[in-house]
Protein backbone atom coordinates (compact mmCIF):
# COMPACT_ATOMS: atom_id res chain seq x y z
CA UNK A 1 0.00 0.00 0.00
CA UNK A 2 0.91 3.49 -0.85
CA UNK A 3 1.69 5.93 1.86
CA UNK A 4 -1.59 7.65 3.06
CA UNK A 5 -1.67 11.23 2.58
CA UNK A 6 -2.06 13.93 5.85
CA UNK A 7 -5.43 15.67 5.67
CA UNK A 8 -4.78 19.53 4.68
CA UNK A 9 -1.45 18.92 3.70
CA UNK A 10 -1.98 19.83 -0.08
CA UNK A 11 -4.43 22.21 -2.16
CA UNK A 12 -6.45 25.17 -0.74
CA UNK A 13 -5.29 24.53 3.03
CA UNK A 14 -1.83 25.51 2.15
CA UNK A 15 -2.63 28.01 -0.07
CA UNK A 16 -4.15 30.54 2.31
CA UNK A 17 -2.79 32.03 5.64
CA UNK A 18 -5.03 33.52 8.46
CA UNK A 19 -4.41 36.74 9.51
CA UNK A 20 -3.53 36.22 13.23
CA UNK A 21 -1.58 33.38 11.92
CA UNK A 22 0.47 36.07 9.74
CA UNK A 23 0.55 38.54 12.20
CA UNK A 24 2.18 35.73 14.33
CA UNK A 25 4.85 34.60 11.57
CA UNK A 26 5.88 38.28 11.07
CA UNK A 27 5.92 38.86 14.30
CA UNK A 28 4.55 42.44 14.26
CA UNK A 29 1.46 44.24 15.83
CA UNK A 30 -2.14 44.19 13.94
CA UNK A 31 -1.58 47.83 13.44
CA UNK A 32 1.95 47.95 11.89
CA UNK A 33 0.66 44.43 9.60
CA UNK A 34 -2.02 46.80 8.42
CA UNK A 35 -0.22 49.29 7.50
CA UNK A 36 2.43 47.20 5.58
CA UNK A 37 -0.50 45.64 3.78
CA UNK A 38 -1.63 49.06 2.64
CA UNK A 39 1.89 49.88 1.53
CA UNK A 40 2.31 47.03 -0.23
CA UNK A 41 -0.53 46.55 -1.71
CA UNK A 42 -1.58 43.12 -0.32
CA UNK A 43 -5.46 42.55 0.07
CA UNK A 44 -7.26 39.50 1.34
CA UNK A 45 -8.87 36.85 0.02
CA UNK A 46 -11.70 34.95 0.02
CA UNK A 47 -10.78 31.06 -1.10
CA UNK A 48 -13.75 29.56 -2.84
CA UNK A 49 -13.89 26.73 -0.26
CA UNK A 50 -13.75 28.39 3.21
CA UNK A 51 -13.48 24.77 4.95
CA UNK A 52 -11.07 23.50 3.62
CA UNK A 53 -8.97 26.76 3.62
CA UNK A 54 -9.32 27.04 7.62
CA UNK A 55 -8.50 23.26 7.68
CA UNK A 56 -12.05 22.26 8.61
CA UNK A 57 -13.14 24.77 10.83
CA UNK A 58 -16.12 26.97 9.95
CA UNK A 59 -15.26 29.88 11.96
CA UNK A 60 -15.47 33.52 10.18
CA UNK A 61 -11.45 34.33 9.54
CA UNK A 62 -9.77 36.75 7.05
CA UNK A 63 -7.80 34.93 4.73
CA UNK A 64 -4.62 36.23 2.28
CA UNK A 65 -2.31 34.08 0.26
CA UNK A 66 0.57 32.77 1.82
CA UNK A 67 2.98 33.95 -0.92
CA UNK A 68 2.05 37.42 -0.44
CA UNK A 69 2.98 36.78 3.42
CA UNK A 70 6.22 35.80 2.59
CA UNK A 71 6.81 38.59 0.21
CA UNK A 72 5.81 40.84 3.43
CA UNK A 73 8.36 39.11 5.36
CA UNK A 74 11.48 40.21 3.47
CA UNK A 75 10.37 43.84 3.31
CA UNK A 76 13.47 46.04 5.38
CA UNK A 77 10.16 48.15 6.59
CA UNK A 78 9.52 45.26 9.11
CA UNK A 79 12.45 46.63 10.70
CA UNK A 80 11.57 50.01 11.07
CA UNK A 81 8.37 49.01 12.56
CA UNK A 82 10.07 47.42 15.38
CA UNK A 83 13.23 49.61 15.74
CA UNK A 84 10.09 52.30 16.43
CA UNK A 85 8.64 50.41 19.17
CA UNK A 86 12.16 50.37 21.04
CA UNK A 87 12.13 54.01 20.67
CA UNK A 88 9.04 54.69 21.68
CA UNK A 89 9.78 52.15 24.99
CA UNK A 90 13.39 54.12 25.65
CA UNK A 91 11.56 57.59 25.02
CA UNK A 92 8.73 56.68 27.62
CA UNK A 93 12.30 55.55 30.18
CA UNK A 94 13.57 58.60 29.70
CA UNK A 95 10.47 60.71 30.17
CA UNK A 96 9.46 58.70 33.40
CA UNK A 97 13.23 59.07 34.62
CA UNK A 98 13.00 62.78 34.16
CA UNK A 99 15.95 62.48 31.60
CA UNK A 100 16.11 65.25 29.50
CA UNK A 101 18.84 64.92 27.93
CA UNK A 102 18.03 61.09 26.60
CA UNK A 103 14.92 62.52 25.61
CA UNK A 104 16.47 64.49 23.13
CA UNK A 105 18.95 62.39 21.75
CA UNK A 106 16.24 59.79 20.93
CA UNK A 107 14.29 62.77 19.85
CA UNK A 108 16.91 63.47 17.31
CA UNK A 109 18.06 59.88 16.14
CA UNK A 110 13.81 59.12 15.60
CA UNK A 111 13.75 55.86 13.64
CA UNK A 112 11.90 57.32 10.10
CA UNK A 113 11.00 54.93 7.12
CA UNK A 114 10.91 55.79 3.39
CA UNK A 115 8.93 54.37 0.34
CA UNK A 116 10.96 55.09 -2.09
CA UNK A 117 11.49 51.14 -3.02
CA UNK A 118 7.81 50.19 -2.45
CA UNK A 119 6.47 52.71 -5.16
CA UNK A 120 9.50 51.01 -7.63
CA UNK A 121 8.69 47.70 -6.55
CA UNK A 122 4.58 48.76 -7.53
CA UNK A 123 5.38 50.32 -10.43
CA UNK A 124 7.98 49.12 -12.47
CA UNK A 125 7.55 51.75 -14.67
CA UNK A 126 6.19 55.35 -15.23
CA UNK A 127 3.53 54.33 -17.31
CA UNK A 128 1.88 52.12 -14.84
CA UNK A 129 2.29 54.99 -11.76
CA UNK A 130 0.07 57.11 -14.03
CA UNK A 131 -2.47 54.42 -14.82
CA UNK A 132 -2.94 54.47 -11.11
CA UNK A 133 -2.98 58.26 -10.52
CA UNK A 134 -7.06 58.16 -10.25
CA UNK A 135 -7.01 57.70 -6.61
CA UNK A 136 -4.07 59.04 -5.43
CA UNK A 137 -4.50 62.42 -6.94
CA UNK A 138 -8.35 62.41 -5.32
CA UNK A 139 -7.21 61.65 -1.90
CA UNK A 140 -4.15 64.24 -2.20
CA UNK A 141 -6.47 66.79 -2.99
CA UNK A 142 -8.42 65.78 -0.56
CA UNK A 143 -6.49 65.93 2.12
CA UNK A 144 -5.37 69.29 1.34
CA UNK A 145 -8.46 70.60 2.42
CA UNK A 146 -8.18 69.03 5.64
CA UNK A 147 -7.11 71.84 8.74
CA UNK A 148 -4.78 70.25 10.98
CA UNK A 149 -5.64 67.72 13.75
CA UNK A 150 -4.64 64.58 15.37
CA UNK A 151 -5.78 62.28 12.30
CA UNK A 152 -4.73 64.93 9.79
CA UNK A 153 -0.91 65.86 10.90
CA UNK A 154 0.06 69.72 9.12
CA UNK A 155 3.32 67.88 7.78
CA UNK A 156 1.03 65.48 5.46
CA UNK A 157 -1.96 68.32 4.87
CA UNK A 158 1.08 70.86 3.38
CA UNK A 159 2.76 67.72 1.28
CA UNK A 160 -0.50 67.30 -0.06
CA UNK A 161 -1.04 70.68 -1.02
CA UNK A 162 2.37 71.24 -2.26
CA UNK A 163 2.64 68.28 -4.78
CA UNK A 164 -1.36 68.58 -5.74
CA UNK A 165 -0.37 72.33 -7.16
CA UNK A 166 2.75 71.30 -8.63
CA UNK A 167 0.58 68.48 -10.52
CA UNK A 168 -1.76 71.62 -11.40
CA UNK A 169 1.02 73.85 -13.11
CA UNK A 170 2.50 70.46 -15.05
CA UNK A 171 -1.43 69.77 -16.47
CA UNK A 172 -1.36 73.69 -17.17
CA UNK A 173 2.15 73.80 -18.61
CA UNK A 174 1.21 70.62 -20.89
CA UNK A 175 -2.53 71.72 -21.55
CA UNK A 176 -3.51 68.45 -20.71
CA UNK A 177 -6.91 69.45 -19.76
CA UNK A 178 -9.58 67.87 -21.57
CA UNK A 179 -13.16 67.57 -19.55
CA UNK A 180 -14.08 69.27 -16.30
CA UNK A 181 -17.52 68.63 -14.45
CA UNK A 182 -19.06 70.21 -11.69
CA UNK A 183 -21.03 68.20 -9.16
CA UNK A 184 -22.52 67.80 -5.63
CA UNK A 185 -19.86 66.02 -4.36
CA UNK A 186 -16.75 68.13 -6.31
CA UNK A 187 -14.95 69.11 -9.46
CA UNK A 188 -14.21 66.23 -11.80
CA UNK A 189 -11.27 67.01 -14.12
CA UNK A 190 -9.54 64.42 -16.83
CA UNK A 191 -6.73 64.85 -18.45
CA UNK A 192 -4.68 62.99 -20.89
CA UNK A 193 -0.82 62.56 -19.13
CA UNK A 194 1.34 61.28 -22.03
CA UNK A 195 -1.15 59.18 -23.59
CA UNK A 196 -3.12 57.94 -20.30
CA UNK A 197 -6.41 59.61 -19.33
CA UNK A 198 -6.50 60.58 -15.93
CA UNK A 199 -9.83 61.16 -13.87
CA UNK A 200 -9.67 62.81 -10.60
CA UNK A 201 -11.90 64.99 -8.21
CA UNK A 202 -11.20 67.73 -5.93
CA UNK A 203 -13.97 69.31 -3.09
CA UNK A 204 -15.52 72.40 -3.13
CA UNK A 205 -13.41 75.30 -1.24
CA UNK A 206 -15.79 74.75 1.68
CA UNK A 207 -15.10 74.56 5.36
CA UNK A 208 -14.49 70.58 5.78
CA UNK A 209 -16.22 68.14 8.77
CA UNK A 210 -14.46 64.93 9.78
CA UNK A 211 -17.38 62.47 10.50
CA UNK A 212 -16.51 60.40 13.45
CA UNK A 213 -17.32 57.12 11.78
CA UNK A 214 -14.80 57.20 9.42
CA UNK A 215 -11.07 55.77 10.27
CA UNK A 216 -8.38 58.33 9.54
CA UNK A 217 -5.50 56.46 10.13
CA UNK A 218 -5.99 53.61 7.57
CA UNK A 219 -6.55 56.99 5.30
CA UNK A 220 -3.54 58.43 6.14
CA UNK A 221 -1.57 55.61 5.74
CA UNK A 222 -2.85 55.34 1.99
CA UNK A 223 -2.22 58.97 2.00
CA UNK A 224 1.75 58.33 3.19
CA UNK A 225 2.05 56.27 -0.07
CA UNK A 226 0.17 58.85 -2.69
CA UNK A 227 2.44 61.16 -1.69
CA UNK A 228 5.70 59.84 -1.97
CA UNK A 229 4.11 58.31 -5.40
CA UNK A 230 3.11 61.55 -6.21
CA UNK A 231 6.86 63.34 -5.65
CA UNK A 232 8.12 60.99 -8.01
CA UNK A 233 5.60 61.68 -10.78
CA UNK A 234 5.70 65.17 -10.60
CA UNK A 235 9.11 64.98 -10.71
CA UNK A 236 9.42 62.91 -13.89
CA UNK A 237 6.62 65.10 -15.58
CA UNK A 238 8.46 68.25 -14.75
CA UNK A 239 11.83 66.85 -16.44
CA UNK A 240 10.36 65.46 -19.13
CA UNK A 241 8.61 68.88 -19.75
CA UNK A 242 11.70 70.70 -19.94
CA UNK A 243 10.57 72.05 -16.38
CA UNK A 244 12.87 73.21 -13.32
CA UNK A 245 11.73 71.39 -9.99
CA UNK A 246 10.91 72.37 -7.80
CA UNK A 247 9.01 74.85 -9.50
CA UNK A 248 9.88 78.23 -10.23
CA UNK A 249 8.63 81.58 -11.56
CA UNK A 250 9.80 83.00 -14.82
CA UNK A 251 9.83 86.28 -15.80
CA UNK A 252 9.03 87.60 -11.80
CA UNK A 253 7.49 91.22 -12.05
CA UNK A 254 8.87 93.24 -9.48
CA UNK A 255 6.09 95.71 -9.82
CA UNK A 256 2.83 93.29 -10.17
CA UNK A 257 4.36 91.41 -6.64
CA UNK A 258 5.39 94.89 -5.20
CA UNK A 259 1.83 94.67 -3.34
CA UNK A 260 2.03 91.28 -2.06
CA UNK A 261 5.69 91.57 -0.70
CA UNK A 262 4.20 93.78 1.86
CA UNK A 263 1.91 91.31 3.59
CA UNK A 264 4.55 88.61 4.06
CA UNK A 265 8.34 87.73 3.40
CA UNK A 266 10.13 86.28 0.46
CA UNK A 267 9.56 82.99 1.05
CA UNK A 268 5.71 82.61 1.61
CA UNK A 269 5.43 85.51 -1.08
CA UNK A 270 6.89 82.73 -3.19
CA UNK A 271 4.70 80.31 -2.01
CA UNK A 272 1.48 82.07 -2.42
CA UNK A 273 2.17 82.76 -5.94
CA UNK A 274 2.76 79.37 -6.97
CA UNK A 275 -0.48 78.13 -4.97
CA UNK A 276 -1.97 80.89 -7.01
CA UNK A 277 -1.58 78.90 -10.53
CA UNK A 278 -1.56 82.31 -11.88
CA UNK A 279 2.21 81.70 -12.86
CA UNK A 280 4.17 81.09 -16.00
CA UNK A 281 7.17 78.40 -14.36
CA UNK A 282 10.66 78.95 -15.18
CA UNK A 283 11.84 76.37 -18.32
CA UNK A 284 14.90 75.07 -18.51
CA UNK A 285 14.74 75.02 -22.15
CA UNK A 286 14.66 77.76 -25.03
CA UNK A 287 10.58 76.68 -25.72
CA UNK A 288 8.35 73.76 -25.57
CA UNK A 289 7.08 72.63 -28.52
CA UNK A 290 3.50 73.25 -28.57
CA UNK A 291 2.73 72.78 -32.33
CA UNK A 292 3.50 69.08 -33.20
CA UNK A 293 2.29 67.48 -36.24
CA UNK A 294 0.10 64.22 -36.29
CA UNK A 295 2.40 61.57 -37.75
CA UNK A 296 0.65 59.74 -41.21
CA UNK A 297 1.22 56.63 -42.28
CA UNK A 298 -0.28 55.32 -45.86
CA UNK A 299 -3.82 53.62 -45.57
CA UNK A 300 -4.35 50.25 -47.27
CA UNK A 301 -7.72 49.52 -46.70
CA UNK A 302 -11.35 51.57 -45.71
CA UNK A 303 -11.13 50.76 -42.08
CA UNK A 304 -7.89 51.90 -41.86
CA UNK A 305 -8.54 55.02 -43.34
CA UNK A 306 -11.85 55.18 -41.37
CA UNK A 307 -9.67 55.07 -38.26
CA UNK A 308 -7.04 57.23 -39.56
CA UNK A 309 -10.07 60.00 -40.07
CA UNK A 310 -11.14 59.43 -36.64
CA UNK A 311 -7.78 60.08 -35.30
CA UNK A 312 -7.22 63.03 -37.17
CA UNK A 313 -10.86 64.64 -36.20
CA UNK A 314 -10.01 63.68 -32.86
CA UNK A 315 -6.56 65.49 -32.82
CA UNK A 316 -7.84 69.01 -34.74
CA UNK A 317 -10.26 68.80 -31.64
CA UNK A 318 -7.43 68.43 -29.12
CA UNK A 319 -5.76 71.14 -30.56
CA UNK A 320 -8.78 73.57 -30.53
CA UNK A 321 -9.41 72.68 -26.76
CA UNK A 322 -5.86 73.50 -26.05
CA UNK A 323 -5.86 77.02 -27.40
CA UNK A 324 -9.49 77.80 -26.99
CA UNK A 325 -9.04 80.74 -24.76
CA UNK A 326 -5.65 81.74 -25.92
CA UNK A 327 -5.30 85.53 -26.47
CA UNK A 328 -8.11 86.10 -23.92
CA UNK A 329 -8.36 87.53 -20.70
CA UNK A 330 -10.35 86.89 -17.86
CA UNK A 331 -11.22 88.86 -14.33
CA UNK A 332 -12.62 86.81 -11.64
CA UNK A 333 -14.49 88.03 -9.29
CA UNK A 334 -14.36 87.27 -5.63
CA UNK A 335 -17.57 85.16 -5.45
CA UNK A 336 -16.58 82.69 -7.84
CA UNK A 337 -14.18 79.63 -7.05
CA UNK A 338 -11.09 80.93 -8.37
CA UNK A 339 -8.71 78.08 -8.54
CA UNK A 340 -10.72 76.08 -10.63
CA UNK A 341 -11.15 78.71 -13.01
CA UNK A 342 -7.69 79.26 -13.07
CA UNK A 343 -6.64 76.18 -13.72
CA UNK A 344 -9.36 75.52 -16.36
CA UNK A 345 -8.86 78.68 -18.22
CA UNK A 346 -4.89 78.76 -18.13
CA UNK A 347 -5.31 74.65 -18.94
CA UNK A 348 -6.67 76.03 -22.64
CA UNK A 349 -4.31 79.19 -22.79
CA UNK A 350 -5.99 82.12 -21.38
CA UNK A 351 -5.02 84.64 -18.83
CA UNK A 352 -6.57 85.41 -15.63
CA UNK A 353 -6.66 87.90 -12.44
CA UNK A 354 -8.69 89.31 -9.80
CA UNK A 355 -8.81 92.04 -7.23
CA UNK A 356 -5.43 91.88 -5.38
CA UNK A 357 -6.80 92.22 -1.77
CA UNK A 358 -9.03 88.55 -2.86
CA UNK A 359 -5.64 87.13 -3.11
CA UNK A 360 -2.35 86.55 -4.77
CA UNK A 361 -0.84 86.91 -7.85
CA UNK A 362 -2.79 89.20 -9.48
CA UNK A 363 -1.80 90.68 -12.64
CA UNK A 364 -3.97 93.07 -13.99
CA UNK A 365 -6.70 95.13 -12.30
CA UNK A 366 -11.06 95.21 -13.04
CA UNK A 367 -10.53 98.67 -15.23
CA UNK A 368 -7.86 96.71 -18.13
CA UNK A 369 -9.46 97.60 -21.10
CA UNK A 370 -8.17 94.42 -22.51
CA UNK A 371 -10.34 92.33 -20.38
CA UNK A 372 -12.53 89.52 -22.32
CA UNK A 373 -14.61 88.00 -19.79
CA UNK A 374 -15.79 88.69 -16.58
CA UNK A 375 -16.84 85.51 -14.45
CA UNK A 376 -19.51 86.59 -11.84
CA UNK A 377 -21.77 84.58 -9.92
CA UNK A 378 -24.03 87.35 -8.38
CA UNK A 379 -25.48 90.63 -9.60
CA UNK A 380 -22.74 93.64 -8.89
CA UNK A 381 -24.36 97.25 -9.62
CA UNK A 382 -24.55 99.33 -12.86
CA UNK A 383 -22.02 101.63 -11.43
CA UNK A 384 -19.57 98.67 -11.43
CA UNK A 385 -19.98 97.46 -14.79
CA UNK A 386 -16.95 97.93 -17.41
CA UNK A 387 -18.46 97.90 -20.65
CA UNK A 388 -14.97 96.43 -22.12
CA UNK A 389 -16.12 92.29 -22.20
CA UNK A 390 -18.95 90.15 -21.17
CA UNK A 391 -20.33 89.15 -17.50
CA UNK A 392 -20.52 85.86 -17.96
CA UNK A 393 -21.49 82.90 -15.09
CA UNK A 394 -18.51 80.34 -14.38
CA UNK A 395 -20.89 77.21 -16.03
CA UNK A 396 -20.13 79.01 -19.67
CA UNK A 397 -16.23 78.39 -18.94
CA UNK A 398 -16.75 74.73 -17.70
CA UNK A 399 -19.51 74.19 -20.23
CA UNK A 400 -17.14 75.78 -23.63
CA UNK A 401 -14.03 73.34 -22.47
CA UNK A 402 -16.58 70.41 -22.60
CA UNK A 403 -17.66 71.52 -26.04
CA UNK A 404 -13.94 71.67 -27.39
CA UNK A 405 -15.41 75.20 -28.42
CA UNK A 406 -16.48 78.95 -27.93
CA UNK A 407 -20.34 78.45 -26.85
CA UNK A 408 -22.57 81.44 -26.97
CA UNK A 409 -22.58 83.90 -24.28
CA UNK A 410 -25.89 84.92 -23.75
CA UNK A 411 -28.05 82.07 -22.19
CA UNK A 412 -24.73 82.29 -19.64
CA UNK A 413 -25.47 86.40 -18.69
CA UNK A 414 -25.92 87.21 -14.99
CA UNK A 415 -29.65 86.82 -14.16
CA UNK A 416 -30.53 84.59 -16.99
CA UNK A 417 -31.30 80.46 -16.26
CA UNK A 418 -28.46 78.46 -17.23
CA UNK A 419 -28.61 75.71 -19.71
CA UNK A 420 -28.27 72.34 -17.88
CA UNK A 421 -24.87 71.37 -16.93
CA UNK A 422 -24.42 68.26 -18.02
CA UNK A 423 -21.55 65.43 -16.98
CA UNK A 424 -18.97 65.17 -20.22
CA UNK A 425 -18.33 61.90 -19.00
CA UNK A 426 -21.65 60.11 -19.63
CA UNK A 427 -23.27 59.54 -23.27
CA UNK A 428 -25.23 63.20 -23.77
CA UNK A 429 -25.98 62.76 -27.48
CA UNK A 430 -29.29 63.80 -27.21
CA UNK A 431 -28.60 67.01 -25.91
CA UNK A 432 -27.10 69.36 -28.31
CA UNK A 433 -25.36 72.63 -26.51
CA UNK A 434 -26.52 76.16 -27.76
CA UNK A 435 -23.85 77.06 -30.15
CA UNK A 436 -25.32 79.74 -32.55
CA UNK A 437 -25.12 83.15 -31.08
CA UNK A 438 -28.45 84.84 -29.61
CA UNK A 439 -30.78 87.18 -30.43
CA UNK A 440 -31.57 88.86 -27.12
CA UNK A 441 -35.22 90.65 -27.19
CA UNK A 442 -35.46 94.82 -26.87
CA UNK A 443 -35.69 94.64 -23.32
CA UNK A 444 -32.13 92.69 -22.57
CA UNK A 445 -30.05 94.22 -25.43
CA UNK A 446 -29.02 96.43 -23.73
CA UNK A 447 -27.22 94.84 -20.78
CA UNK A 448 -28.48 91.92 -18.89
CA UNK A 449 -30.06 92.82 -15.15
CA UNK A 450 -26.75 92.36 -12.80
CA UNK A 451 -27.63 94.81 -10.88
CA UNK A 452 -29.13 98.79 -10.30
CA UNK A 453 -27.95 101.20 -8.36
CA UNK A 454 -30.22 102.41 -4.92
CA UNK A 455 -33.28 104.48 -5.65
CA UNK A 456 -32.69 103.69 -9.59
CA UNK A 457 -35.75 101.96 -11.12
CA UNK A 458 -36.00 99.54 -14.20
CA UNK A 459 -38.01 101.29 -17.28
CA UNK A 460 -40.66 99.55 -18.15
CA UNK A 461 -41.37 98.42 -21.69
CA UNK A 462 -44.13 101.02 -22.64
CA UNK A 463 -41.80 103.84 -21.56
CA UNK A 464 -39.55 101.96 -24.48
CA UNK A 465 -42.09 101.50 -26.94
CA UNK A 466 -43.03 105.48 -26.33
CA UNK A 467 -38.83 106.20 -27.14
CA UNK A 468 -38.66 104.42 -30.21
CA UNK A 469 -42.19 105.55 -31.60
CA UNK A 470 -41.73 109.63 -30.95
CA UNK A 471 -41.25 110.05 -34.60
CA UNK A 472 -44.32 108.13 -35.85
CA UNK A 473 -47.69 109.19 -36.70
CA UNK A 474 -50.79 109.95 -34.58
CA UNK A 475 -50.90 106.97 -31.98
CA UNK A 476 -54.14 104.91 -31.75
CA UNK A 477 -56.21 105.22 -28.29
CA UNK A 478 -55.96 101.91 -26.32
CA UNK A 479 -53.05 99.37 -26.35
CA UNK A 480 -51.14 99.31 -29.22
CA UNK A 481 -50.96 95.79 -30.94
CA UNK A 482 -48.00 94.27 -32.52
CA UNK A 483 -47.97 93.45 -36.10
CA UNK A 484 -48.45 90.24 -37.31
CA UNK A 485 -45.23 89.31 -38.68
CA UNK A 486 -43.23 89.85 -35.62
CA UNK A 487 -41.69 87.17 -34.51
CA UNK A 488 -42.10 85.78 -31.11
CA UNK A 489 -39.21 86.41 -28.78
CA UNK A 490 -37.69 83.65 -27.81
CA UNK A 491 -36.14 84.97 -24.25
CA UNK A 492 -38.38 87.00 -21.95
CA UNK A 493 -38.79 87.76 -18.52
CA UNK A 494 -42.65 87.72 -17.39
CA UNK A 495 -44.05 88.81 -14.18
CA UNK A 496 -45.03 85.56 -12.08
CA UNK A 497 -48.68 85.05 -10.67
CA UNK A 498 -49.17 83.95 -7.31
CA UNK A 499 -50.68 80.28 -6.76
CA UNK A 500 -53.23 79.73 -4.29
CA UNK A 501 -52.66 76.38 -2.08
CA UNK A 502 -55.67 75.18 0.08
CA UNK A 503 -54.38 74.73 3.89
CA UNK A 504 -55.67 71.51 4.19
CA UNK A 505 -54.05 70.27 1.37
CA UNK A 506 -50.89 71.88 2.46
CA UNK A 507 -51.32 70.10 5.82
CA UNK A 508 -51.76 67.07 4.60
CA UNK A 509 -48.79 67.19 2.44
CA UNK A 510 -46.76 68.27 5.22
CA UNK A 511 -47.87 65.76 7.61
CA UNK A 512 -47.28 63.00 5.22
CA UNK A 513 -44.07 64.20 4.58
CA UNK A 514 -43.09 64.13 8.42
CA UNK A 515 -44.47 60.59 9.14
CA UNK A 516 -42.21 59.64 5.51
CA UNK A 517 -39.06 61.16 7.50
CA UNK A 518 -39.97 59.97 10.84
CA UNK A 519 -40.07 56.25 9.29
CA UNK A 520 -36.91 56.90 7.55
CA UNK A 521 -35.28 57.48 11.14
CA UNK A 522 -36.37 54.76 12.63
CA UNK A 523 -33.99 51.33 13.38
CA UNK A 524 -33.85 48.19 11.16
CA UNK A 525 -35.71 46.42 13.68
CA UNK A 526 -38.39 49.24 14.41
CA UNK A 527 -38.59 49.94 10.80
CA UNK A 528 -39.14 46.20 9.88
CA UNK A 529 -41.79 45.83 12.58
CA UNK A 530 -43.85 48.83 11.32
CA UNK A 531 -43.74 48.16 7.92
CA UNK A 532 -45.19 44.34 8.79
CA UNK A 533 -47.77 46.38 11.40
CA UNK A 534 -48.59 48.49 7.75
CA UNK A 535 -49.13 45.55 5.34
CA UNK A 536 -51.35 43.81 8.23
CA UNK A 537 -53.44 46.75 8.30
CA UNK A 538 -53.18 47.00 4.73
CA UNK A 539 -54.63 43.13 4.47
CA UNK A 540 -57.24 43.95 7.12
CA UNK A 541 -58.68 46.95 5.26
CA UNK A 542 -58.94 45.42 2.09
CA UNK A 543 -60.85 42.30 3.77
CA UNK A 544 -63.55 44.80 4.35
CA UNK A 545 -63.51 46.78 1.56
CA UNK A 546 -64.25 43.18 -0.18
CA UNK A 547 -66.91 42.04 2.29
CA UNK A 548 -68.33 45.90 2.47
CA UNK A 549 -68.59 45.16 -1.99
CA UNK A 550 -70.08 41.74 -1.95
CA UNK A 551 -72.84 43.01 0.53
CA UNK A 552 -73.59 46.17 -1.80
CA UNK A 553 -73.70 43.60 -4.61
CA UNK A 554 -75.97 40.91 -2.14
CA UNK A 555 -78.41 43.95 -1.53
CA UNK A 556 -78.70 45.39 -4.66
CA UNK A 557 -79.37 41.86 -5.82
CA UNK A 558 -82.21 41.51 -3.70
CA UNK A 559 -83.79 44.87 -3.91
CA UNK A 560 -84.47 44.23 -7.91
CA UNK A 561 -86.30 40.59 -7.05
Amino acid sequence: MGKMKKKFAAGTATQYISRSQAVKRLQISLKDFRRLCILKGVYPNEPRNKKKANKGSTGVKTFYFLKDIQYLAHDPIIQKFRDFKVFIKKLKKAEVYKDGESAARLKRNKPVYKLDHIVKERYPSFVDAVRDLDDCLSMCFLFATFPKSRSTPERIVRLCRRLTVEFMHYVMAAKALRKVFVSIKGVYYQADIQGQTVTWITPHALPSHQPADVDFKIMLTFTEFYVTMLGFVNFHLFTQLNLNYPPKIAGEDDVNRADDRDLVNVEENFRERIFALNQTLLSSASGIEDDAALDEFPATTETDMAAAEATRKEFEKTRRLQKLFAGMKFFLNREVPRETLVFAIRSCGGECSWDRTTAFGATFAEDDQTINYQIVDRPVERRQQVLNGHYVQPQWVFDSINARELLPVEPYFVGQKLPPHLSPFADNSRYQPIKEPIILPAATQRLPDIGLDAGEEKPSDSEDEDADDETSPKKSKGKKKPPTNQEKPEMAVKRGIAKREEAERTAQLEAAEEKKLSVMMMGKKQRHLYEKIMHSKKQQNKEVRRLQEKRKAIEQKTGKK
